[in-house]
């Protein structure tokens, strides 16, 4: 079952946090996320997955940003959420969709127990131009049943902004980043 926005608002500060909380961005049943200022974009041509891919940072100016096609760009929320007991799912919100912008390839699922910001995976499929602080996507839970083990530790747990693949630690586990480990964690 996918709680309605009242059961989310009874669930703040206990199994859902959303920081910040605005009363606005509540819909009948999700919570609308928005855009942070700072993207990000590999600079390899192909990219590895038993590698480090290296990239650069990018940010959206308050005049905005066109974002070209055939180019992934990650973001992030400007939202850090913590979900307990529920599985928390962003997926891009349709008036975003209906100008051919991506919000989340395929990665819109989360796990029980994550904490941390949300990285966006975007695909335009034709020039757009986004703003920083724009509601981009939705974050919506859903209720599950049987034993719940919590991720606690993981490649993105915890995270402090965006987070490039780290699916390389899974394959090449003696594989360095190829960026400053403070830019990795988006840290400034």
């Amino acid at each position: 079952m996918i709680l309605t926005g009242n059961e989310i608002r009874r669930r703040l500060g206990g199994d859902i946090e959303i920081d910040p909380f605005r009363e606005e961005q509540l819909n009948p049943n999700s919570y609308n996320l928005t855009l942070h200022h700072d993207l990000m974009i590999y600079e390899e041509v192909v990219l590895d997955m038993r590698q480090p891919s290296r990239f650069r940072r990018l940010s959206i100016p308050e005049s905005g940003l066109v974002l070209s096609p055939n180019q992934l760009y990650l973001g992030r929320t400007v939202e850090r959420t913590k979900t307990k007991n529920l599985v928390p799912m962003i997926e891009g919100r349709s008036s975003v969709g209906r100008l051919g912008l991506f919000v989340h390839v395929t990665a819109g699922f989360g796990d029980v127990g994550f904490e941390g910001f949300w990285t966006l995976e975007m695909f335009a499929i034709q020039p757009v131009k986004i703003y920083p602080g724009v509601k981009i996507c939705q974050i919506f839970y859903h209720e599950v049943t049987g034993e719940i083990t919590e991720y606690k530790s993981g490649k993105y747990q915890n995270n402090q902004g965006i987070q490039p693949s780290l699916l390389y630690k899974e394959l090449n586990p003696d594989a360095a980043p190829r960026n400053d480990p403070q830019l990795t964690l988006g840290l400034e």
